[in-house]
């Protein structure tokens, strides 16, 4: 028996799906965003004030004069008072503890994203017997607690004649930052094309040749976010240099800052504490201001192949 397939219809009678639209709904659906867009809004503005709030209260409180931090607080200062930031920066040795601490920070953070880099790119790139194991001890090292550690890094410190130096510090640093490193940046050297570093091996190339000048180049988005993040951390760590660095002569900003708050006992030098405190924060939202679209860009850039 023949069968015969039943027409297709016009294209005129045929109504996508996409178009039909159930009464009212469009209006539904355009109330109900308003409302969660006001509400987002709403929460966003809020929690802009509750953190540019204390900065700006800071700013103003370290160019006002003690009598004035206590009687009106959340007055402007009658004038602009920069002895305070001198004060803070000669008398309270605000000077040495930023030396101190830029070339503590800066050597780690060099440090950091060199070895973790090259550490996260042999894990991305190459194949080998316990490649699983080593990638999960770095993310083990970022689940353990540096509280536990202390005390037998002091005396590991201690034996190896590091402690209360700069140099042991930015080990120690480096060490500290390391697994988080290692962990970003080897999502991130996954996500980047392999053709490139083939062709590179074709012409000739070395691996430490096609790292330096092929690929890491090529991550350097996700080297700015990270190194953002450890600068971050490096900066307002505290902890580790109270332990391993008690030579005043060596001591970090957050350690100058603990010091200008309790060596002023009942003088109340209030002022200085919020210049020197103005002073050690700047540094980090400069840094974040100026490298806020770079680090944007190396989030989203290792989220899409």
């Amino acid at each position: 028996m023949k069968t015969t397939d039943t027409p297709p219809a016009p294209a005129a009678d045929r109504v996508p799906v996409s178009t039909v639209t159930v009464p009212g709904g469009k209006t539904e659906k355009s109330s109900e965003g308003s409302v969660l867009n006001v509400f987002s809004h709403g929460v966003l503005i809020i929690w802009a004030i509750l953190v540019v709030m204390p900065l700006l209260w800071a700013v103003m409180a370290s160019f006002k004069t003690d009598d004035s931090i206590l009687s009106t607080p959340w007055s402007l200062p009658d004038k602009l008072h920069f002895e305070n930031w001198s004060r803070a920066w000669s008398q309270a040795h605000m000077s040495d503890y930023f030396f101190n601490t830029i070339v503590v920070v800066g050597g780690s953070l060099i440090g950091t994203l060199l070895l973790g880099s090259m550490a996260a790119y042999v894990l991305a790139r190459f194949d080998f017997p316990g490649n699983r194991f080593l990638y999960f001890l770095f993310i083990g090292g970022m689940s353990f607690p540096i509280i536990l550690a202390l005390v037998p890094l002091f005396f590991v410190m201690n034996n190896m004649g590091l402690l209360n130096t700069v140099h042991g510090l930015i080990l120690v640093y480096i060490a500290y930052s390391l697994p988080f490193t290692v962990f970003f940046l080897t999502s991130f050297f996954r996500t980047l094309p392999t053709s490139v570093a083939e062709a590179a091996m074709l012409d000739g190339a070395s691996h430490t040749r096609t790292f330096f000048q092929v690929m890491l180049p090529m991550a350097k988005p996700g080297l700015i976010s990270v190194g953002i993040f450890n600068f971050l951390g490096q900066w307002n760590q505290y902890m580790l240099p109270t332990v391993l660095n008690t030579e005043p002569d060596h001591r970090v900003l957050s350690q100058g800052l603990v010091e200008l708050a309790t060596s002023q006992g009942y003088k109340g030098d209030w002022s200085g504490l919020f210049a020197g405190l103005v002073m050690a924060m700047l540094p980090v939202l400069a840094a974040y201001i100026v490298f806020q679209r770079q680090v944007v860009a190396g989030l989203t850039a290792g989220a899409v192949k």
